[in-house]
């Protein structure tokens, strides 16, 4: 009997915290978003499966010698699992849209805006006292605004590695709610003649300025700021490799097999940040509300820059491809062409759309090098 009873006592129930049990439900909210909603479901399953592991008492999944710590401290320390994801989005990137209609780069610069007006919005709120985050947090946590997982990961286990786990969530979140929260800010900020405005077929870009296009953009970025050159310069490795054409199973492995080994190793890594001890603060949910405002933002000033273009230019571009400049590839581009064709049946943007959507994934990874540069 006293053998049951010890038993008993050291089960997981006997021990459970009112705070691990409300994770494991964060866990199951994001394990349902990723299979009913389909939001996010290559990264919310493995993020929220992992949280479901780090909050099972006594099993010790993210203490150290636990696998879930191992994988944490081996990819995200490290910055590696970041990195070799940005190598993968870089070789499933095509920067055609961009080199056909170079003035959408100006539009991924303009969503960019979101990432800065947080920092500012992080330090007001830290100086009211309602939280306590210093500049290197408040420069993590403006990452969130330019909708770029791996770059928020990036830059917070660099500047803010406490503050990584609600980062990691926010960003990823935003990202997968990137049908709900763009198009009602996209359709208030435009008319609907604006949204009915027909952009002409791209030109066609050779193969040479395929080739040439990501090795420029490293060597200007990487010369002035070098902080940029890992996020960067694994992206135009990526890139390189898909349009040179000369090593195609490399590009192909880093499409598929490293880019989907990976994802499951952040996600895991991702949700052991998230035990109870860790989360639940007033800082997570000042940095959830941080980052939702950022991300509006973000979405508010590319249409808005499109709008200010059209001012400028003698062919009007649809303002609502501004809001695909934030970097969630290519998620808001595809959403910038469906509100398009919810004006205009005949009005296809997607491929006008991905030009400030990977202009996106530059600005992201630039402004996370200023981040690194002022603050790291």
């Amino acid at each position: 009997m006293n053998k049951f009873h010890q038993l008993i006592m050291d089960s997981g129930l006997a021990n459970l915290e009112l705070g691990q049990f409300i994770m494991m439900l964060v866990g199951l909210v994001l394990i349902y978003l990723a299979i009913a909603r389909k939001f996010e479901p290559l990264l919310l399953l493995p993020i929220g499966f992992g949280t479901l592991l780090v909050n099972i008492p006594g099993a010790g999944m993210g203490d150290p010698h636990g696998l879930l710590y191992y994988i944490s401290e081996i990819g995200i320390k490290s910055g590696v699992f970041p990195l070799l994801i940005f190598m993968g989005v870089g070789a499933m990137t095509d920067f055609g849209p961009l080199l056909a209609n170079p003035k959408t780069l100006l539009l991924g610069a303009a969503a960019q805006f979101g990432i800065f007006g947080t920092v500012i919005g992080a330090v007001w709120m830290s100086s009211m006292g309602w939280v306590d985050f210093s500049l290197a947090d408040a420069a993590a946590i403006g990452i969130i605004g330019g909708a770029d997982g791996p770059t928020s990961i990036f830059v917070a286990s660099r500047l803010a590695p406490e503050l990584l786990g609600a980062i990691a969530v926010a960003a990823y979140s935003y990202m997968a709610l990137v049908p709900i929260i763009q198009p009602p800010i996209m359709k208030a900020l435009t008319t609907q003649a604006e949204r009915e405005i027909t952009m002409s077929q791209l030109r066609a870009v050779s193969k040479r300025e395929k080739i040439v296009f990501p090795i420029v953009v490293l060597f200007l970025v990487a010369m002035f700021l070098p902080s940029a050159a890992p996020l960067l310069g694994m992206f135009c490795l990526g890139n390189l490799m898909k349009e040179s054409g000369v090593v195609d199973r490399l590009s192909d492995t880093a499409q598929n097999a490293l880019m989907n080994i990976v994802t499951i190793m952040l996600g895991l890594a991702v949700g052991s940040k998230m035990s109870s001890d860790s989360f639940l603060n007033i800082e997570t949910l000042g940095i959830l509300a941080l980052g939702l405002v950022a991300f509006c933002v973000g979405t508010a000033t590319g249409v808005l820059m499109a709008k200010l273009m059209n001012k400028f230019v003698k062919v009007p571009i649809n303002p609502l491809i501004g809001s695909a400049g934030v970097s969630a590839v290519p998620m808001a581009a595809r959403v910038s062409n469906k509100v398009g064709l919810e004006a205009n049946h005949s009005n296809f943007l997607l491929m006008h759309a991905m030009g400030p959507n990977v202009a996106g994934v530059i600005g992201s990874a630039v402004a996370a090098g200023v981040m690194l540069s002022y603050f790291g």
